[in-house]
C-alpha cells in the first residue's frame, strides 16, 4: 500500500531523450520552424494545443512531408494516450496513416519528398522507442513495428542508410527492454519488520550489539549514501510506470494501485523503502537503553535529514522525519527534553502540512532551479517526496476530466501531468557523485527493523508508561507478546 493512502488521509542531468523532447518546459506551445497542422478537431489556444478529437491527435502525431510534430507533444501524447487506446493499436493507427502517405508520395513519384517522409516517420518511432521502451514488451506490438518499418526500407533500396538506422533502433529498443526485464526478474523482496520477542521483554540490556553509529558516524556521508540508495531505486521507474497509476484510479475506493503488476512494481518497491527508512530510524533510536546514547542517536538523524535536505534529497529526509515523528519515539519526553530541538525545528517547519505543504515546495523548486542552472552532478540532484508527487499526480488527475463536454481529449490536463513527469524523469537521470560505501549501505538495508508492537516495547521499556493509557498499553502488549513466545 502506497504512503500516498497514509498521505491522502492524513492531510489530505537531463538525458538526451527528455531534454530532446520536452526542453525546459512543456508547454505544448508549436515550435516556429516545425509548421502547424490543425483541423476542425483540434483546438488552438495561444498557440498552445488545448483539446481535441483521439482521431485528430492520432493524425498530429504522424509526419508529413512539411510537417514535423513538436517534440512536446510527442512526449505528452505518447504518454496520455495509453488511458485511451492501447499502444498496440495506436502503432497500427500511426502504421495505417503512415501507408496511405507512403503510396500517395509514390504515385506522385516524389523521391524526394518521400525520402524526406521516410526520415521523419524513423524519427518518431526512434524517439517513441527510446522514451517508452514498454510499449513494446508486447509480441504484437513489435511484429506492428517491424512490418511499418519494412514497409519503410522499401523506400531506401538504393544506399541501405534507413535500414540501418532501423536496424540500430531496433537494437537499442531490445536491449532496454531486456535491461528491465532482468531488473523485474531479480525483484526485491519486501523486508518485513523483525521483532526478537525473546529479547525485547528483558528488563537487562543485551550485550554490545551493532547500531548505525558504529557503521557510520558522520551525518553527511550517512546522507550520502541515502541518496546514492534513492537515485538507484527512482532509476528503474519509467513514465509509464507513473501514467499506469494515473490510468486506474477512477474506481478507487480505497487509494489502493490497480493494473500491472510488473509496471507498478518500481513504484511499490520504492514506497516501501520509504517505509523501511522510517521504521529503521525508530528502531536505532527506540532500542537504545542509555538515555544519554538515546539522545545522542536523536541529534545523530536530525543532522543526517539536514544534510539531506541541503543535498536536495527530500525523500530520505521526510522519512527519517516520520521515522522520529512515529509515536513510540515521540513519546520518549526524558529523551527529547535533552535534544537540542532547534535544528529540528527548521525541518518540521521545512515539512509543515499546512497550506498543502507550502514550505516543502518552495525548498522543492530552489533546489530545481539550483539544478537547471547546475555545472555539477552534487548541483543537479533533486529527489522530492515521492507520495507528496504521486498525490499531485493524483489531484490533477481528479479535478480535471479526460474528456469535456464535447467529447473531445482534455489536452490540456495532460500537458500538465507530462510536464510533472518529466521533471520526475528529468531528475532520476542524475549521476549520483558520491562514492560507494557497500558497508554502511548494506546496513541500511539488511539492518533488522521493529514492528510497531516492538517499537511500543522497547520504547515503555526505555522510558516507562507515564498515564493510564499508556499503562494499560504497555501491560496489553506484554501479556499479547508473552502469550505469543
Amino acid at each position: 500500500m502506497y504512503i500516498l493512502q497514509k498521505t491522502m488521509r492524513e492531510t489530505m542531468p537531463q538525458t538526451p531523450i527528455f531534454s530532446s523532447m520536452l526542453g525546459s518546459s512543456c508547454s505544448g506551445q508549436v515550435q516556429p520552424d516545425m509548421g502547424e497542422r490543425s483541423g476542425g478537431d483540434l483546438v488552438f489556444q495561444d498557440g498552445n494545443l488545448i483539446s481535441g478529437s483521439l482521431e485528430a491527435l492520432i493524425e498530429h502525431l504522424v509526419p508529413t512531408v512539411d510537417y514535423y510534430p513538436d517534440r512536446t507533444y510527442i512526449f505528452t501524447f505518447l504518454l496520455s494516450s495509453r488511458i485511451f487506446i492501447p499502444p498496440y493499436d495506436l502503432l497500427a493507427k500511426v502504421g495505417q496513416i503512415c501507408t496511405k502517405q507512403k503510396q500517395q508520395l509514390e504515385a506522385e513519384t516524389e523521391k524526394a519528398k518521400l525520402k524526406s517522409f521516410t526520415a521523419k516517420i524513423i524519427q518518431l518511432l526512434k524517439e517513441w522507442t527510446e522514451a517508452f521502451p514498454y510499449d513494446f514488451q508486447d509480441e504484437k506490438v513489435m511484429k506492428e513495428l517491424k512490418e511499418i518499418t519494412h514497409r519503410i526500407t522499401q523506400c531506401d533500396e538504393e544506399n541501405g542508410t534507413v535500414k540501418a538506422t532501423i536496424t540500430q533502433m531496433t537494437q537499442n529498443l531490445i536491449l532496454s527492454l531486456t535491461t528491465r526485464n532482468q531488473f523485474q526478474e531479480i525483484r526485491e523482496k519486501f523486508r518485513q519488520p523483525v521483532t526478537d520477542k525473546g529479547t525485547i521483554l528483558k528488563s537487562k540490556p543485551q550485550a554490545a550489539q551493532k547500531d548505525i553509529l558504529s557503521v557510520c558516524c558522520d551525518p553527511l556521508i550517512l546522507a550520502q549514501q541515502l541518496t546514492h540508495i534513492e537515485l538507484e531505486r527512482v532509476s528503474n521507474i519509467y513514465p509509464e510506470d507513473l501514467m499506469q497509476i494515473v490510468s486506474h484510479m477512477d474506481s478507487l475506493d480505497n487509494h489502493k494501485c490497480r493494473g500491472d503488476v510488473t509496471k507498478t512494481y518500481t513504484l511499490e518497491a520504492y514506497d516501501n523503502w520509504f517505509n523501511c527508512l522510517s521504521m529503521l530510524v525508530a528502531t536505532e533510536i527506540c532500542r537504545v537503553v542509555k538515555k544519554k546514547q538515546r539522545t545522542r542517536m536523536v541529534e545523530f538523524f536530525i543532522d543526517v535529514a539536514r544534510e539531506c535536505f541541503n543535498i536536495g534529497n527530500f525523500n530520505s529526509m521526510m522519512a527519517i522525519i516520520s521515522g522520529m515523528n512515529l509515536s513510540p519515539v515521540a513519546r520518549l519526553k526524558k529523551t527529547w527534553s535533552k535534544v537540542k530541538t532547534a535544528k529540528f525545528d527548521v525541518l518540521e517547519h521545512h515539512m509543515d502540512p499546512s497550506s498543502n505543504f507550502c514550505n516543502y515546495r518552495t525548498a522543492l523548486q530552489g533546489a530545481a532551479q539550483r539544478s537547471q542552472t547546475a555545472n555539477s552532478s552534487r548541483e543537479k540532484i533533486v529527489i522530492p517526496v515521492f507520495n507528496l508527487f504521486i498525490k499531485d499526480i493524483y489531484f490533477l488527475h481528479k479535478i480535471h476530466t479526460n474528456r469535456l463536454p464535447n467529447g473531445q481529449i482534455n489536452f490540456k490536463k495532460f500537458w500538465e501531468i507530462s510536464r510533472q513527469i518529466h521533471d520526475f524523469m528529468t531528475w532520476k537521470q542524475v549521476e549520483c557523485p558520491f562514492e560507494k560505501d557497500k558497508k554502511i549501505q548494506s546496513y541500511l538495508l539488511t539492518a533488522p527493523i521493529y514492528s510497531e508492537e516492538a517499537l511500543f516495547v522497547a520504547s515503555f521499556e526505555s522510558e516507562g508508561p507515564e498515564n493510564h493509557m499508556e499503562k494499560d498499553s504497555w501491560k496489553t502488549l506484554r501479556t499479547t507478546l508473552l502469550n505469543r513466545a
